[in-house]
Parts: structure tokens; sequence; C-alpha cells
């Protein structure tokens, strides 16, 4: 078996160098996110510094009638942090630690800070974040923008974990947001994607760090949701959870695998939490991940391999900031005319299995290059005004190589489209970070909260100043 995987390594290191070489098919003068898809020249990017600054920019956009767009680390992919001819602030510059207060369990940050930044912060004092996305590159501003969610099933969205933020909008005020102070803003900025201003600084509560003794049971996609309710939610103590649905023709969307984070309380957190600096399996993960892109055996061999490498994890003891610690930027492929395009669905915890074979269905008539499927459990928020999870659900990250040719995003978002309707078909909604595929009345019918949503916006930036493509594309017109 050694032998084998040393050999698979072999080849894909081969592969994995073969595609760095080769140069992305984008203009070095034009601006874009992580999709390449929709590369334009703006008018400059500005690196956010100070908040006097800041509100010099904003004026300065106003006088000249220029759009602004905000951006961190550029993985939304519907071209959320940029718009042609207009300015781009680019906050990762903006990331200092203001203040931490252990007793509270709070912390206060500028809106550029990472979560690593976060981590490496309250570690030393026994506390963690409560939700995150499972990479923590992110800053907390691009997170908050997106309501992101990850591993940790009992905590919800991040909206759960914001005490507060400030946030500078279009008139150049500097507005004081939570749930009793300019409360209206509060659920609009959390999954606002950054068009009620430029969020400044957030404060955070915090969780205490703890010590996760990790299991993996193989199940059924058929099982699934009957065995998450009953032998993952029901006990207490799982406090983490993340899955994957096999991608290999030989179990194509039949087999899964699940991994739980059950805490104990007997293990002392001191032996555990010296934080990592990445997990040991990503490298060669990555390397392997080259064969899953371009053959059926490919694609076969590593399902078996990640089933192999997570039997011999089983009673693995993490703490909770080393299971929420993956630094590495896994999705860098960078092969011209193609790219990984990242799509989530939303679905009911009970219409899980029934999404699932359609589809399966949609995925084998259209060809698609599906390359991982991971499943999260997401709580219920009826709190932010866009929420995604309007019960409790399961969130399905699908990843896809695809063409960026013009008729190859055709085909795509004609596929994508049919999915979103067995997605609503099951009373399902999808994730806005991505590619906007979908079509204007798709996403009012998954967010039926929509009219209000622009409603408000015209009422706080009537002269469109923050711009993004997100909004010209389901603005109301």
């Amino acid at each position: 078996m050694k032998k084998s995987i040393a050999l698979l390594l072999l080849a894909s290191l081969c592969l994995y160098q073969y595609f760095s070489l080769n140069t992305p098919d984008q203009d070095p003068y034009l601006v874009t996110d992580y999709s390449r898809l929709h590369p334009v020249k703006v008018e400059r990017v500005v690196q956010g510094r100070e908040e006097e600054q800041l509100t010099h920019l904003l004026q300065e956009a106003r006088t000249n009638h220029l759009t602004v767009s905000i951006a961190g680390q550029r993985h939304s992919q519907g071209g959320h942090t940029y718009y042609k001819d207009g300015i781009v602030i680019d906050m990762t510059s903006f990331n200092r630690i203001i203040s931490l207060d252990p007793i509270a369990h709070q912390i206060r940050v500028q809106a550029g800070a990472t979560w690593k930044d976060i981590q490496d912060a309250v570690n030393p004092y026994g506390l963690s974040v409560k939700t995150m996305q499972s990479q923590n590159i992110f800053t907390v501003g691009g997170s908050i923008s997106i309501n992101a969610h990850g591993r940790d099933i009992r905590n919800g969205s991040l909206i759960k974990s914001v005490e507060s933020f400030r946030l500078l909008t279009a008139d150049g005020q500097v507005k004081q947001v939570s749930r009793s102070e300019n409360a209206d803003l509060f659920p609009l900025v959390l999954g606002g994607y950054g068009l009620f201003g430029i969020i400044l600084d957030v404060t955070l509560t915090l969780t205490e760090d703890e010590v996760y003794k990790v299991s993996t049971e193989k199940v059924t996609v058929e099982e699934y949701s009957r065995y998450f309710t009953g032998q993952v939610q029901a006990d207490p103590d799982i406090h983490m959870h993340i899955a994957r649905i096999s991608v290999a023709p030989d179990s194509f969307l039949t087999d899964m695998y699940a991994i739980n984070y059950k805490s104990d309380k007997d293990l002392p957190l001191q032996q555990y939490n010296e934080l990592k600096t990445t997990e040991d399996w990503v490298i060669p993960t990555k390397l392997l991940f080259h064969l899953n892109r371009a053959s059926d055996w490919g694609k076969n061999t590593f399902w078996k391999l990640q089933q192999w490498y997570f039997n011999q994890q089983q009673q693995t003891v993490i703490s909770r900031n080393n299971a929420m610690r993956s630094e590495s930027q896994f999705m860098d492929y960078r092969e011209a005319g193609k790219n990984d395009l990242l799509q989530e669905y939303f679905i009911p915890v009970a219409a899980f299995s029934s999404f699932v074979q359609s589809l399966r269905e949609v995925l084998v008539e259209d060809e698609l290059n599906l390359l991982n499927i991971t499943v999260r459990h997401v709580n219920q928020d009826q709190e932010a005004v866009l929420s995604y999870a309007k019960e409790d659900m399961f969130a399905l990250v699908c990843l896809f190589n695809v063409p960026l040719s013009d008729q190859g995003q055709m085909k795509f978002k004609r596929s994508v489209q049919k999915i979103i309707d067995q997605v609503l078909a099951h009373h399902g909604t999808y994730y806005l970070p991505y590619a906007a595929y979908p079509e204007r009345q798709q996403f009012e019918a998954a967010y039926p909260r929509y009219r209000e949503f622009w409603d408000k916006l015209m009422e706080y930036d009537p002269n469109g100043l923050f711009m993004n493509y997100f909004y010209e594309q389901y603005k109301e017109e």
C-alpha cells in the first residue's frame, strides 16, 4: 500500500508541476476574483490603511461619480469584490487586533484581520472562535459579508457570533451597529456582500477551546439524514461534523463518510493546543487531487485513498483551534481555459437523499466534471435578511472543473440552473458568494426577502456608491 501511495504521489507531483507552469489566461492589467470569469479594468486598487483615508476615498468617489467595491482575499466567485471603472478597496492591510477580553470571551478586530490572526491571538487564553469557514485564510470582513458557516453544528452561521461592528456608510458616517444600535443594518450587512458600506471593525463572541476525539464512519446517502439526526445531532458531545459524498464512478453519489469531532473533557487541553501550521494530509491531497480532475480512474483512486487515510485517523485527538486551522490554499488550480468553481446548495435535512438523487441525474445527463462534495450542517437562521437557512439544512459544497470559454460557460450555466430548479423543488436555497449562474427568478424564489434587501439598499445608498456584479445581476430594475 505504501509503495502504491508513493507512486501516486510521484505521478501527482508531475501533474502538479505541469499545471503550475501553465499561465492563467488573464490580462495582468485587469482585475478579477478567484473565478477568473469577468476580468475588467478598474480605476485603481487602493490598500485600506486608516479610517480617515477610507472616508476620504468615499468622498473622492462621490465627487468624481465613481463606484466603490470592497475586497478581502477575493475568493468569492461572482464579481462581488470589484466593478468596472470603479475604485477597489483592498482591506487585507486593515488588519489589527484591537482588543481581547478573555473574561468576557470577546475580541475586536479590524475587518482585514484573518481567522488565523484571531486564532493566534486567542489560543494562549484557551479560547476559540465559534464559527468560521473550514480554512482560516479569509478576512473577518469578508466572512461577515457572506455570513459564513463551517464545521461547528452547535453555534449556527457567523451572524450568531457577531456582537457588533462599525460601518462606514455611503454618506461618510461611521455607525456603530448591533442588535440594539442601528439595528436595522445588522441583518442587512451580515450577508450583504459589501453593498451597505465598509466594515471597519468587528466584535465577536468567543467560545472555549477544547479537545476532540475524531472518528470516521461510513454511511450511504440514503441513510445519512437518519444517521445525522439520530447519532450526531442527538449526541451533545459532538460539536463539529463534516461529511463527504463519493464522486467516484464506482460509488457515484451513493457512498459517504462522516467525520465527527467529539469533546473529551478528560483530556488536558495544554497537551494538544499547540497550533499547527497545516494539516499533515494537505500537501499529498493537493497533489492527488489533480488525478481526480483528469479521469474516472483518478476519481476512484482518490476516493479510495481518502477512505484509507481517514480510517487511519480513528480516535485522533485534536484541539478545536487546530481542527479549524487549515491554512492551505487548496483551490489553487491555474490551467489556462479552465478553473475549479464552487456552487453550494442548502437542502432541508429530510430532503437530502431525494435531492442527491435528482442532482445525480443532472450531473450524469450533462456530463459535468464534479470533483468533490462536502456536506455540512447549518442551523436555522431567520435573522439575516438574505438568509440561506430557512430551517435546519445540509449544505452541499460542490466543486466543479469547468471550461472558461463562452460556449463552455453557457453550457455550465444551463446545468446549474437545472440544479437550482431541483433545489427549489426540494424547498432549498443556494449560496450567493459564487458565480451568478442562477436566473433572477430563481434568486427571488430562493431569497423571498429580496425586495426588503433592495429597498433598504436604496435607502442607505440611493446613488449606488457601493457596487459589484452581484448587485448588477440581481437588482430589480
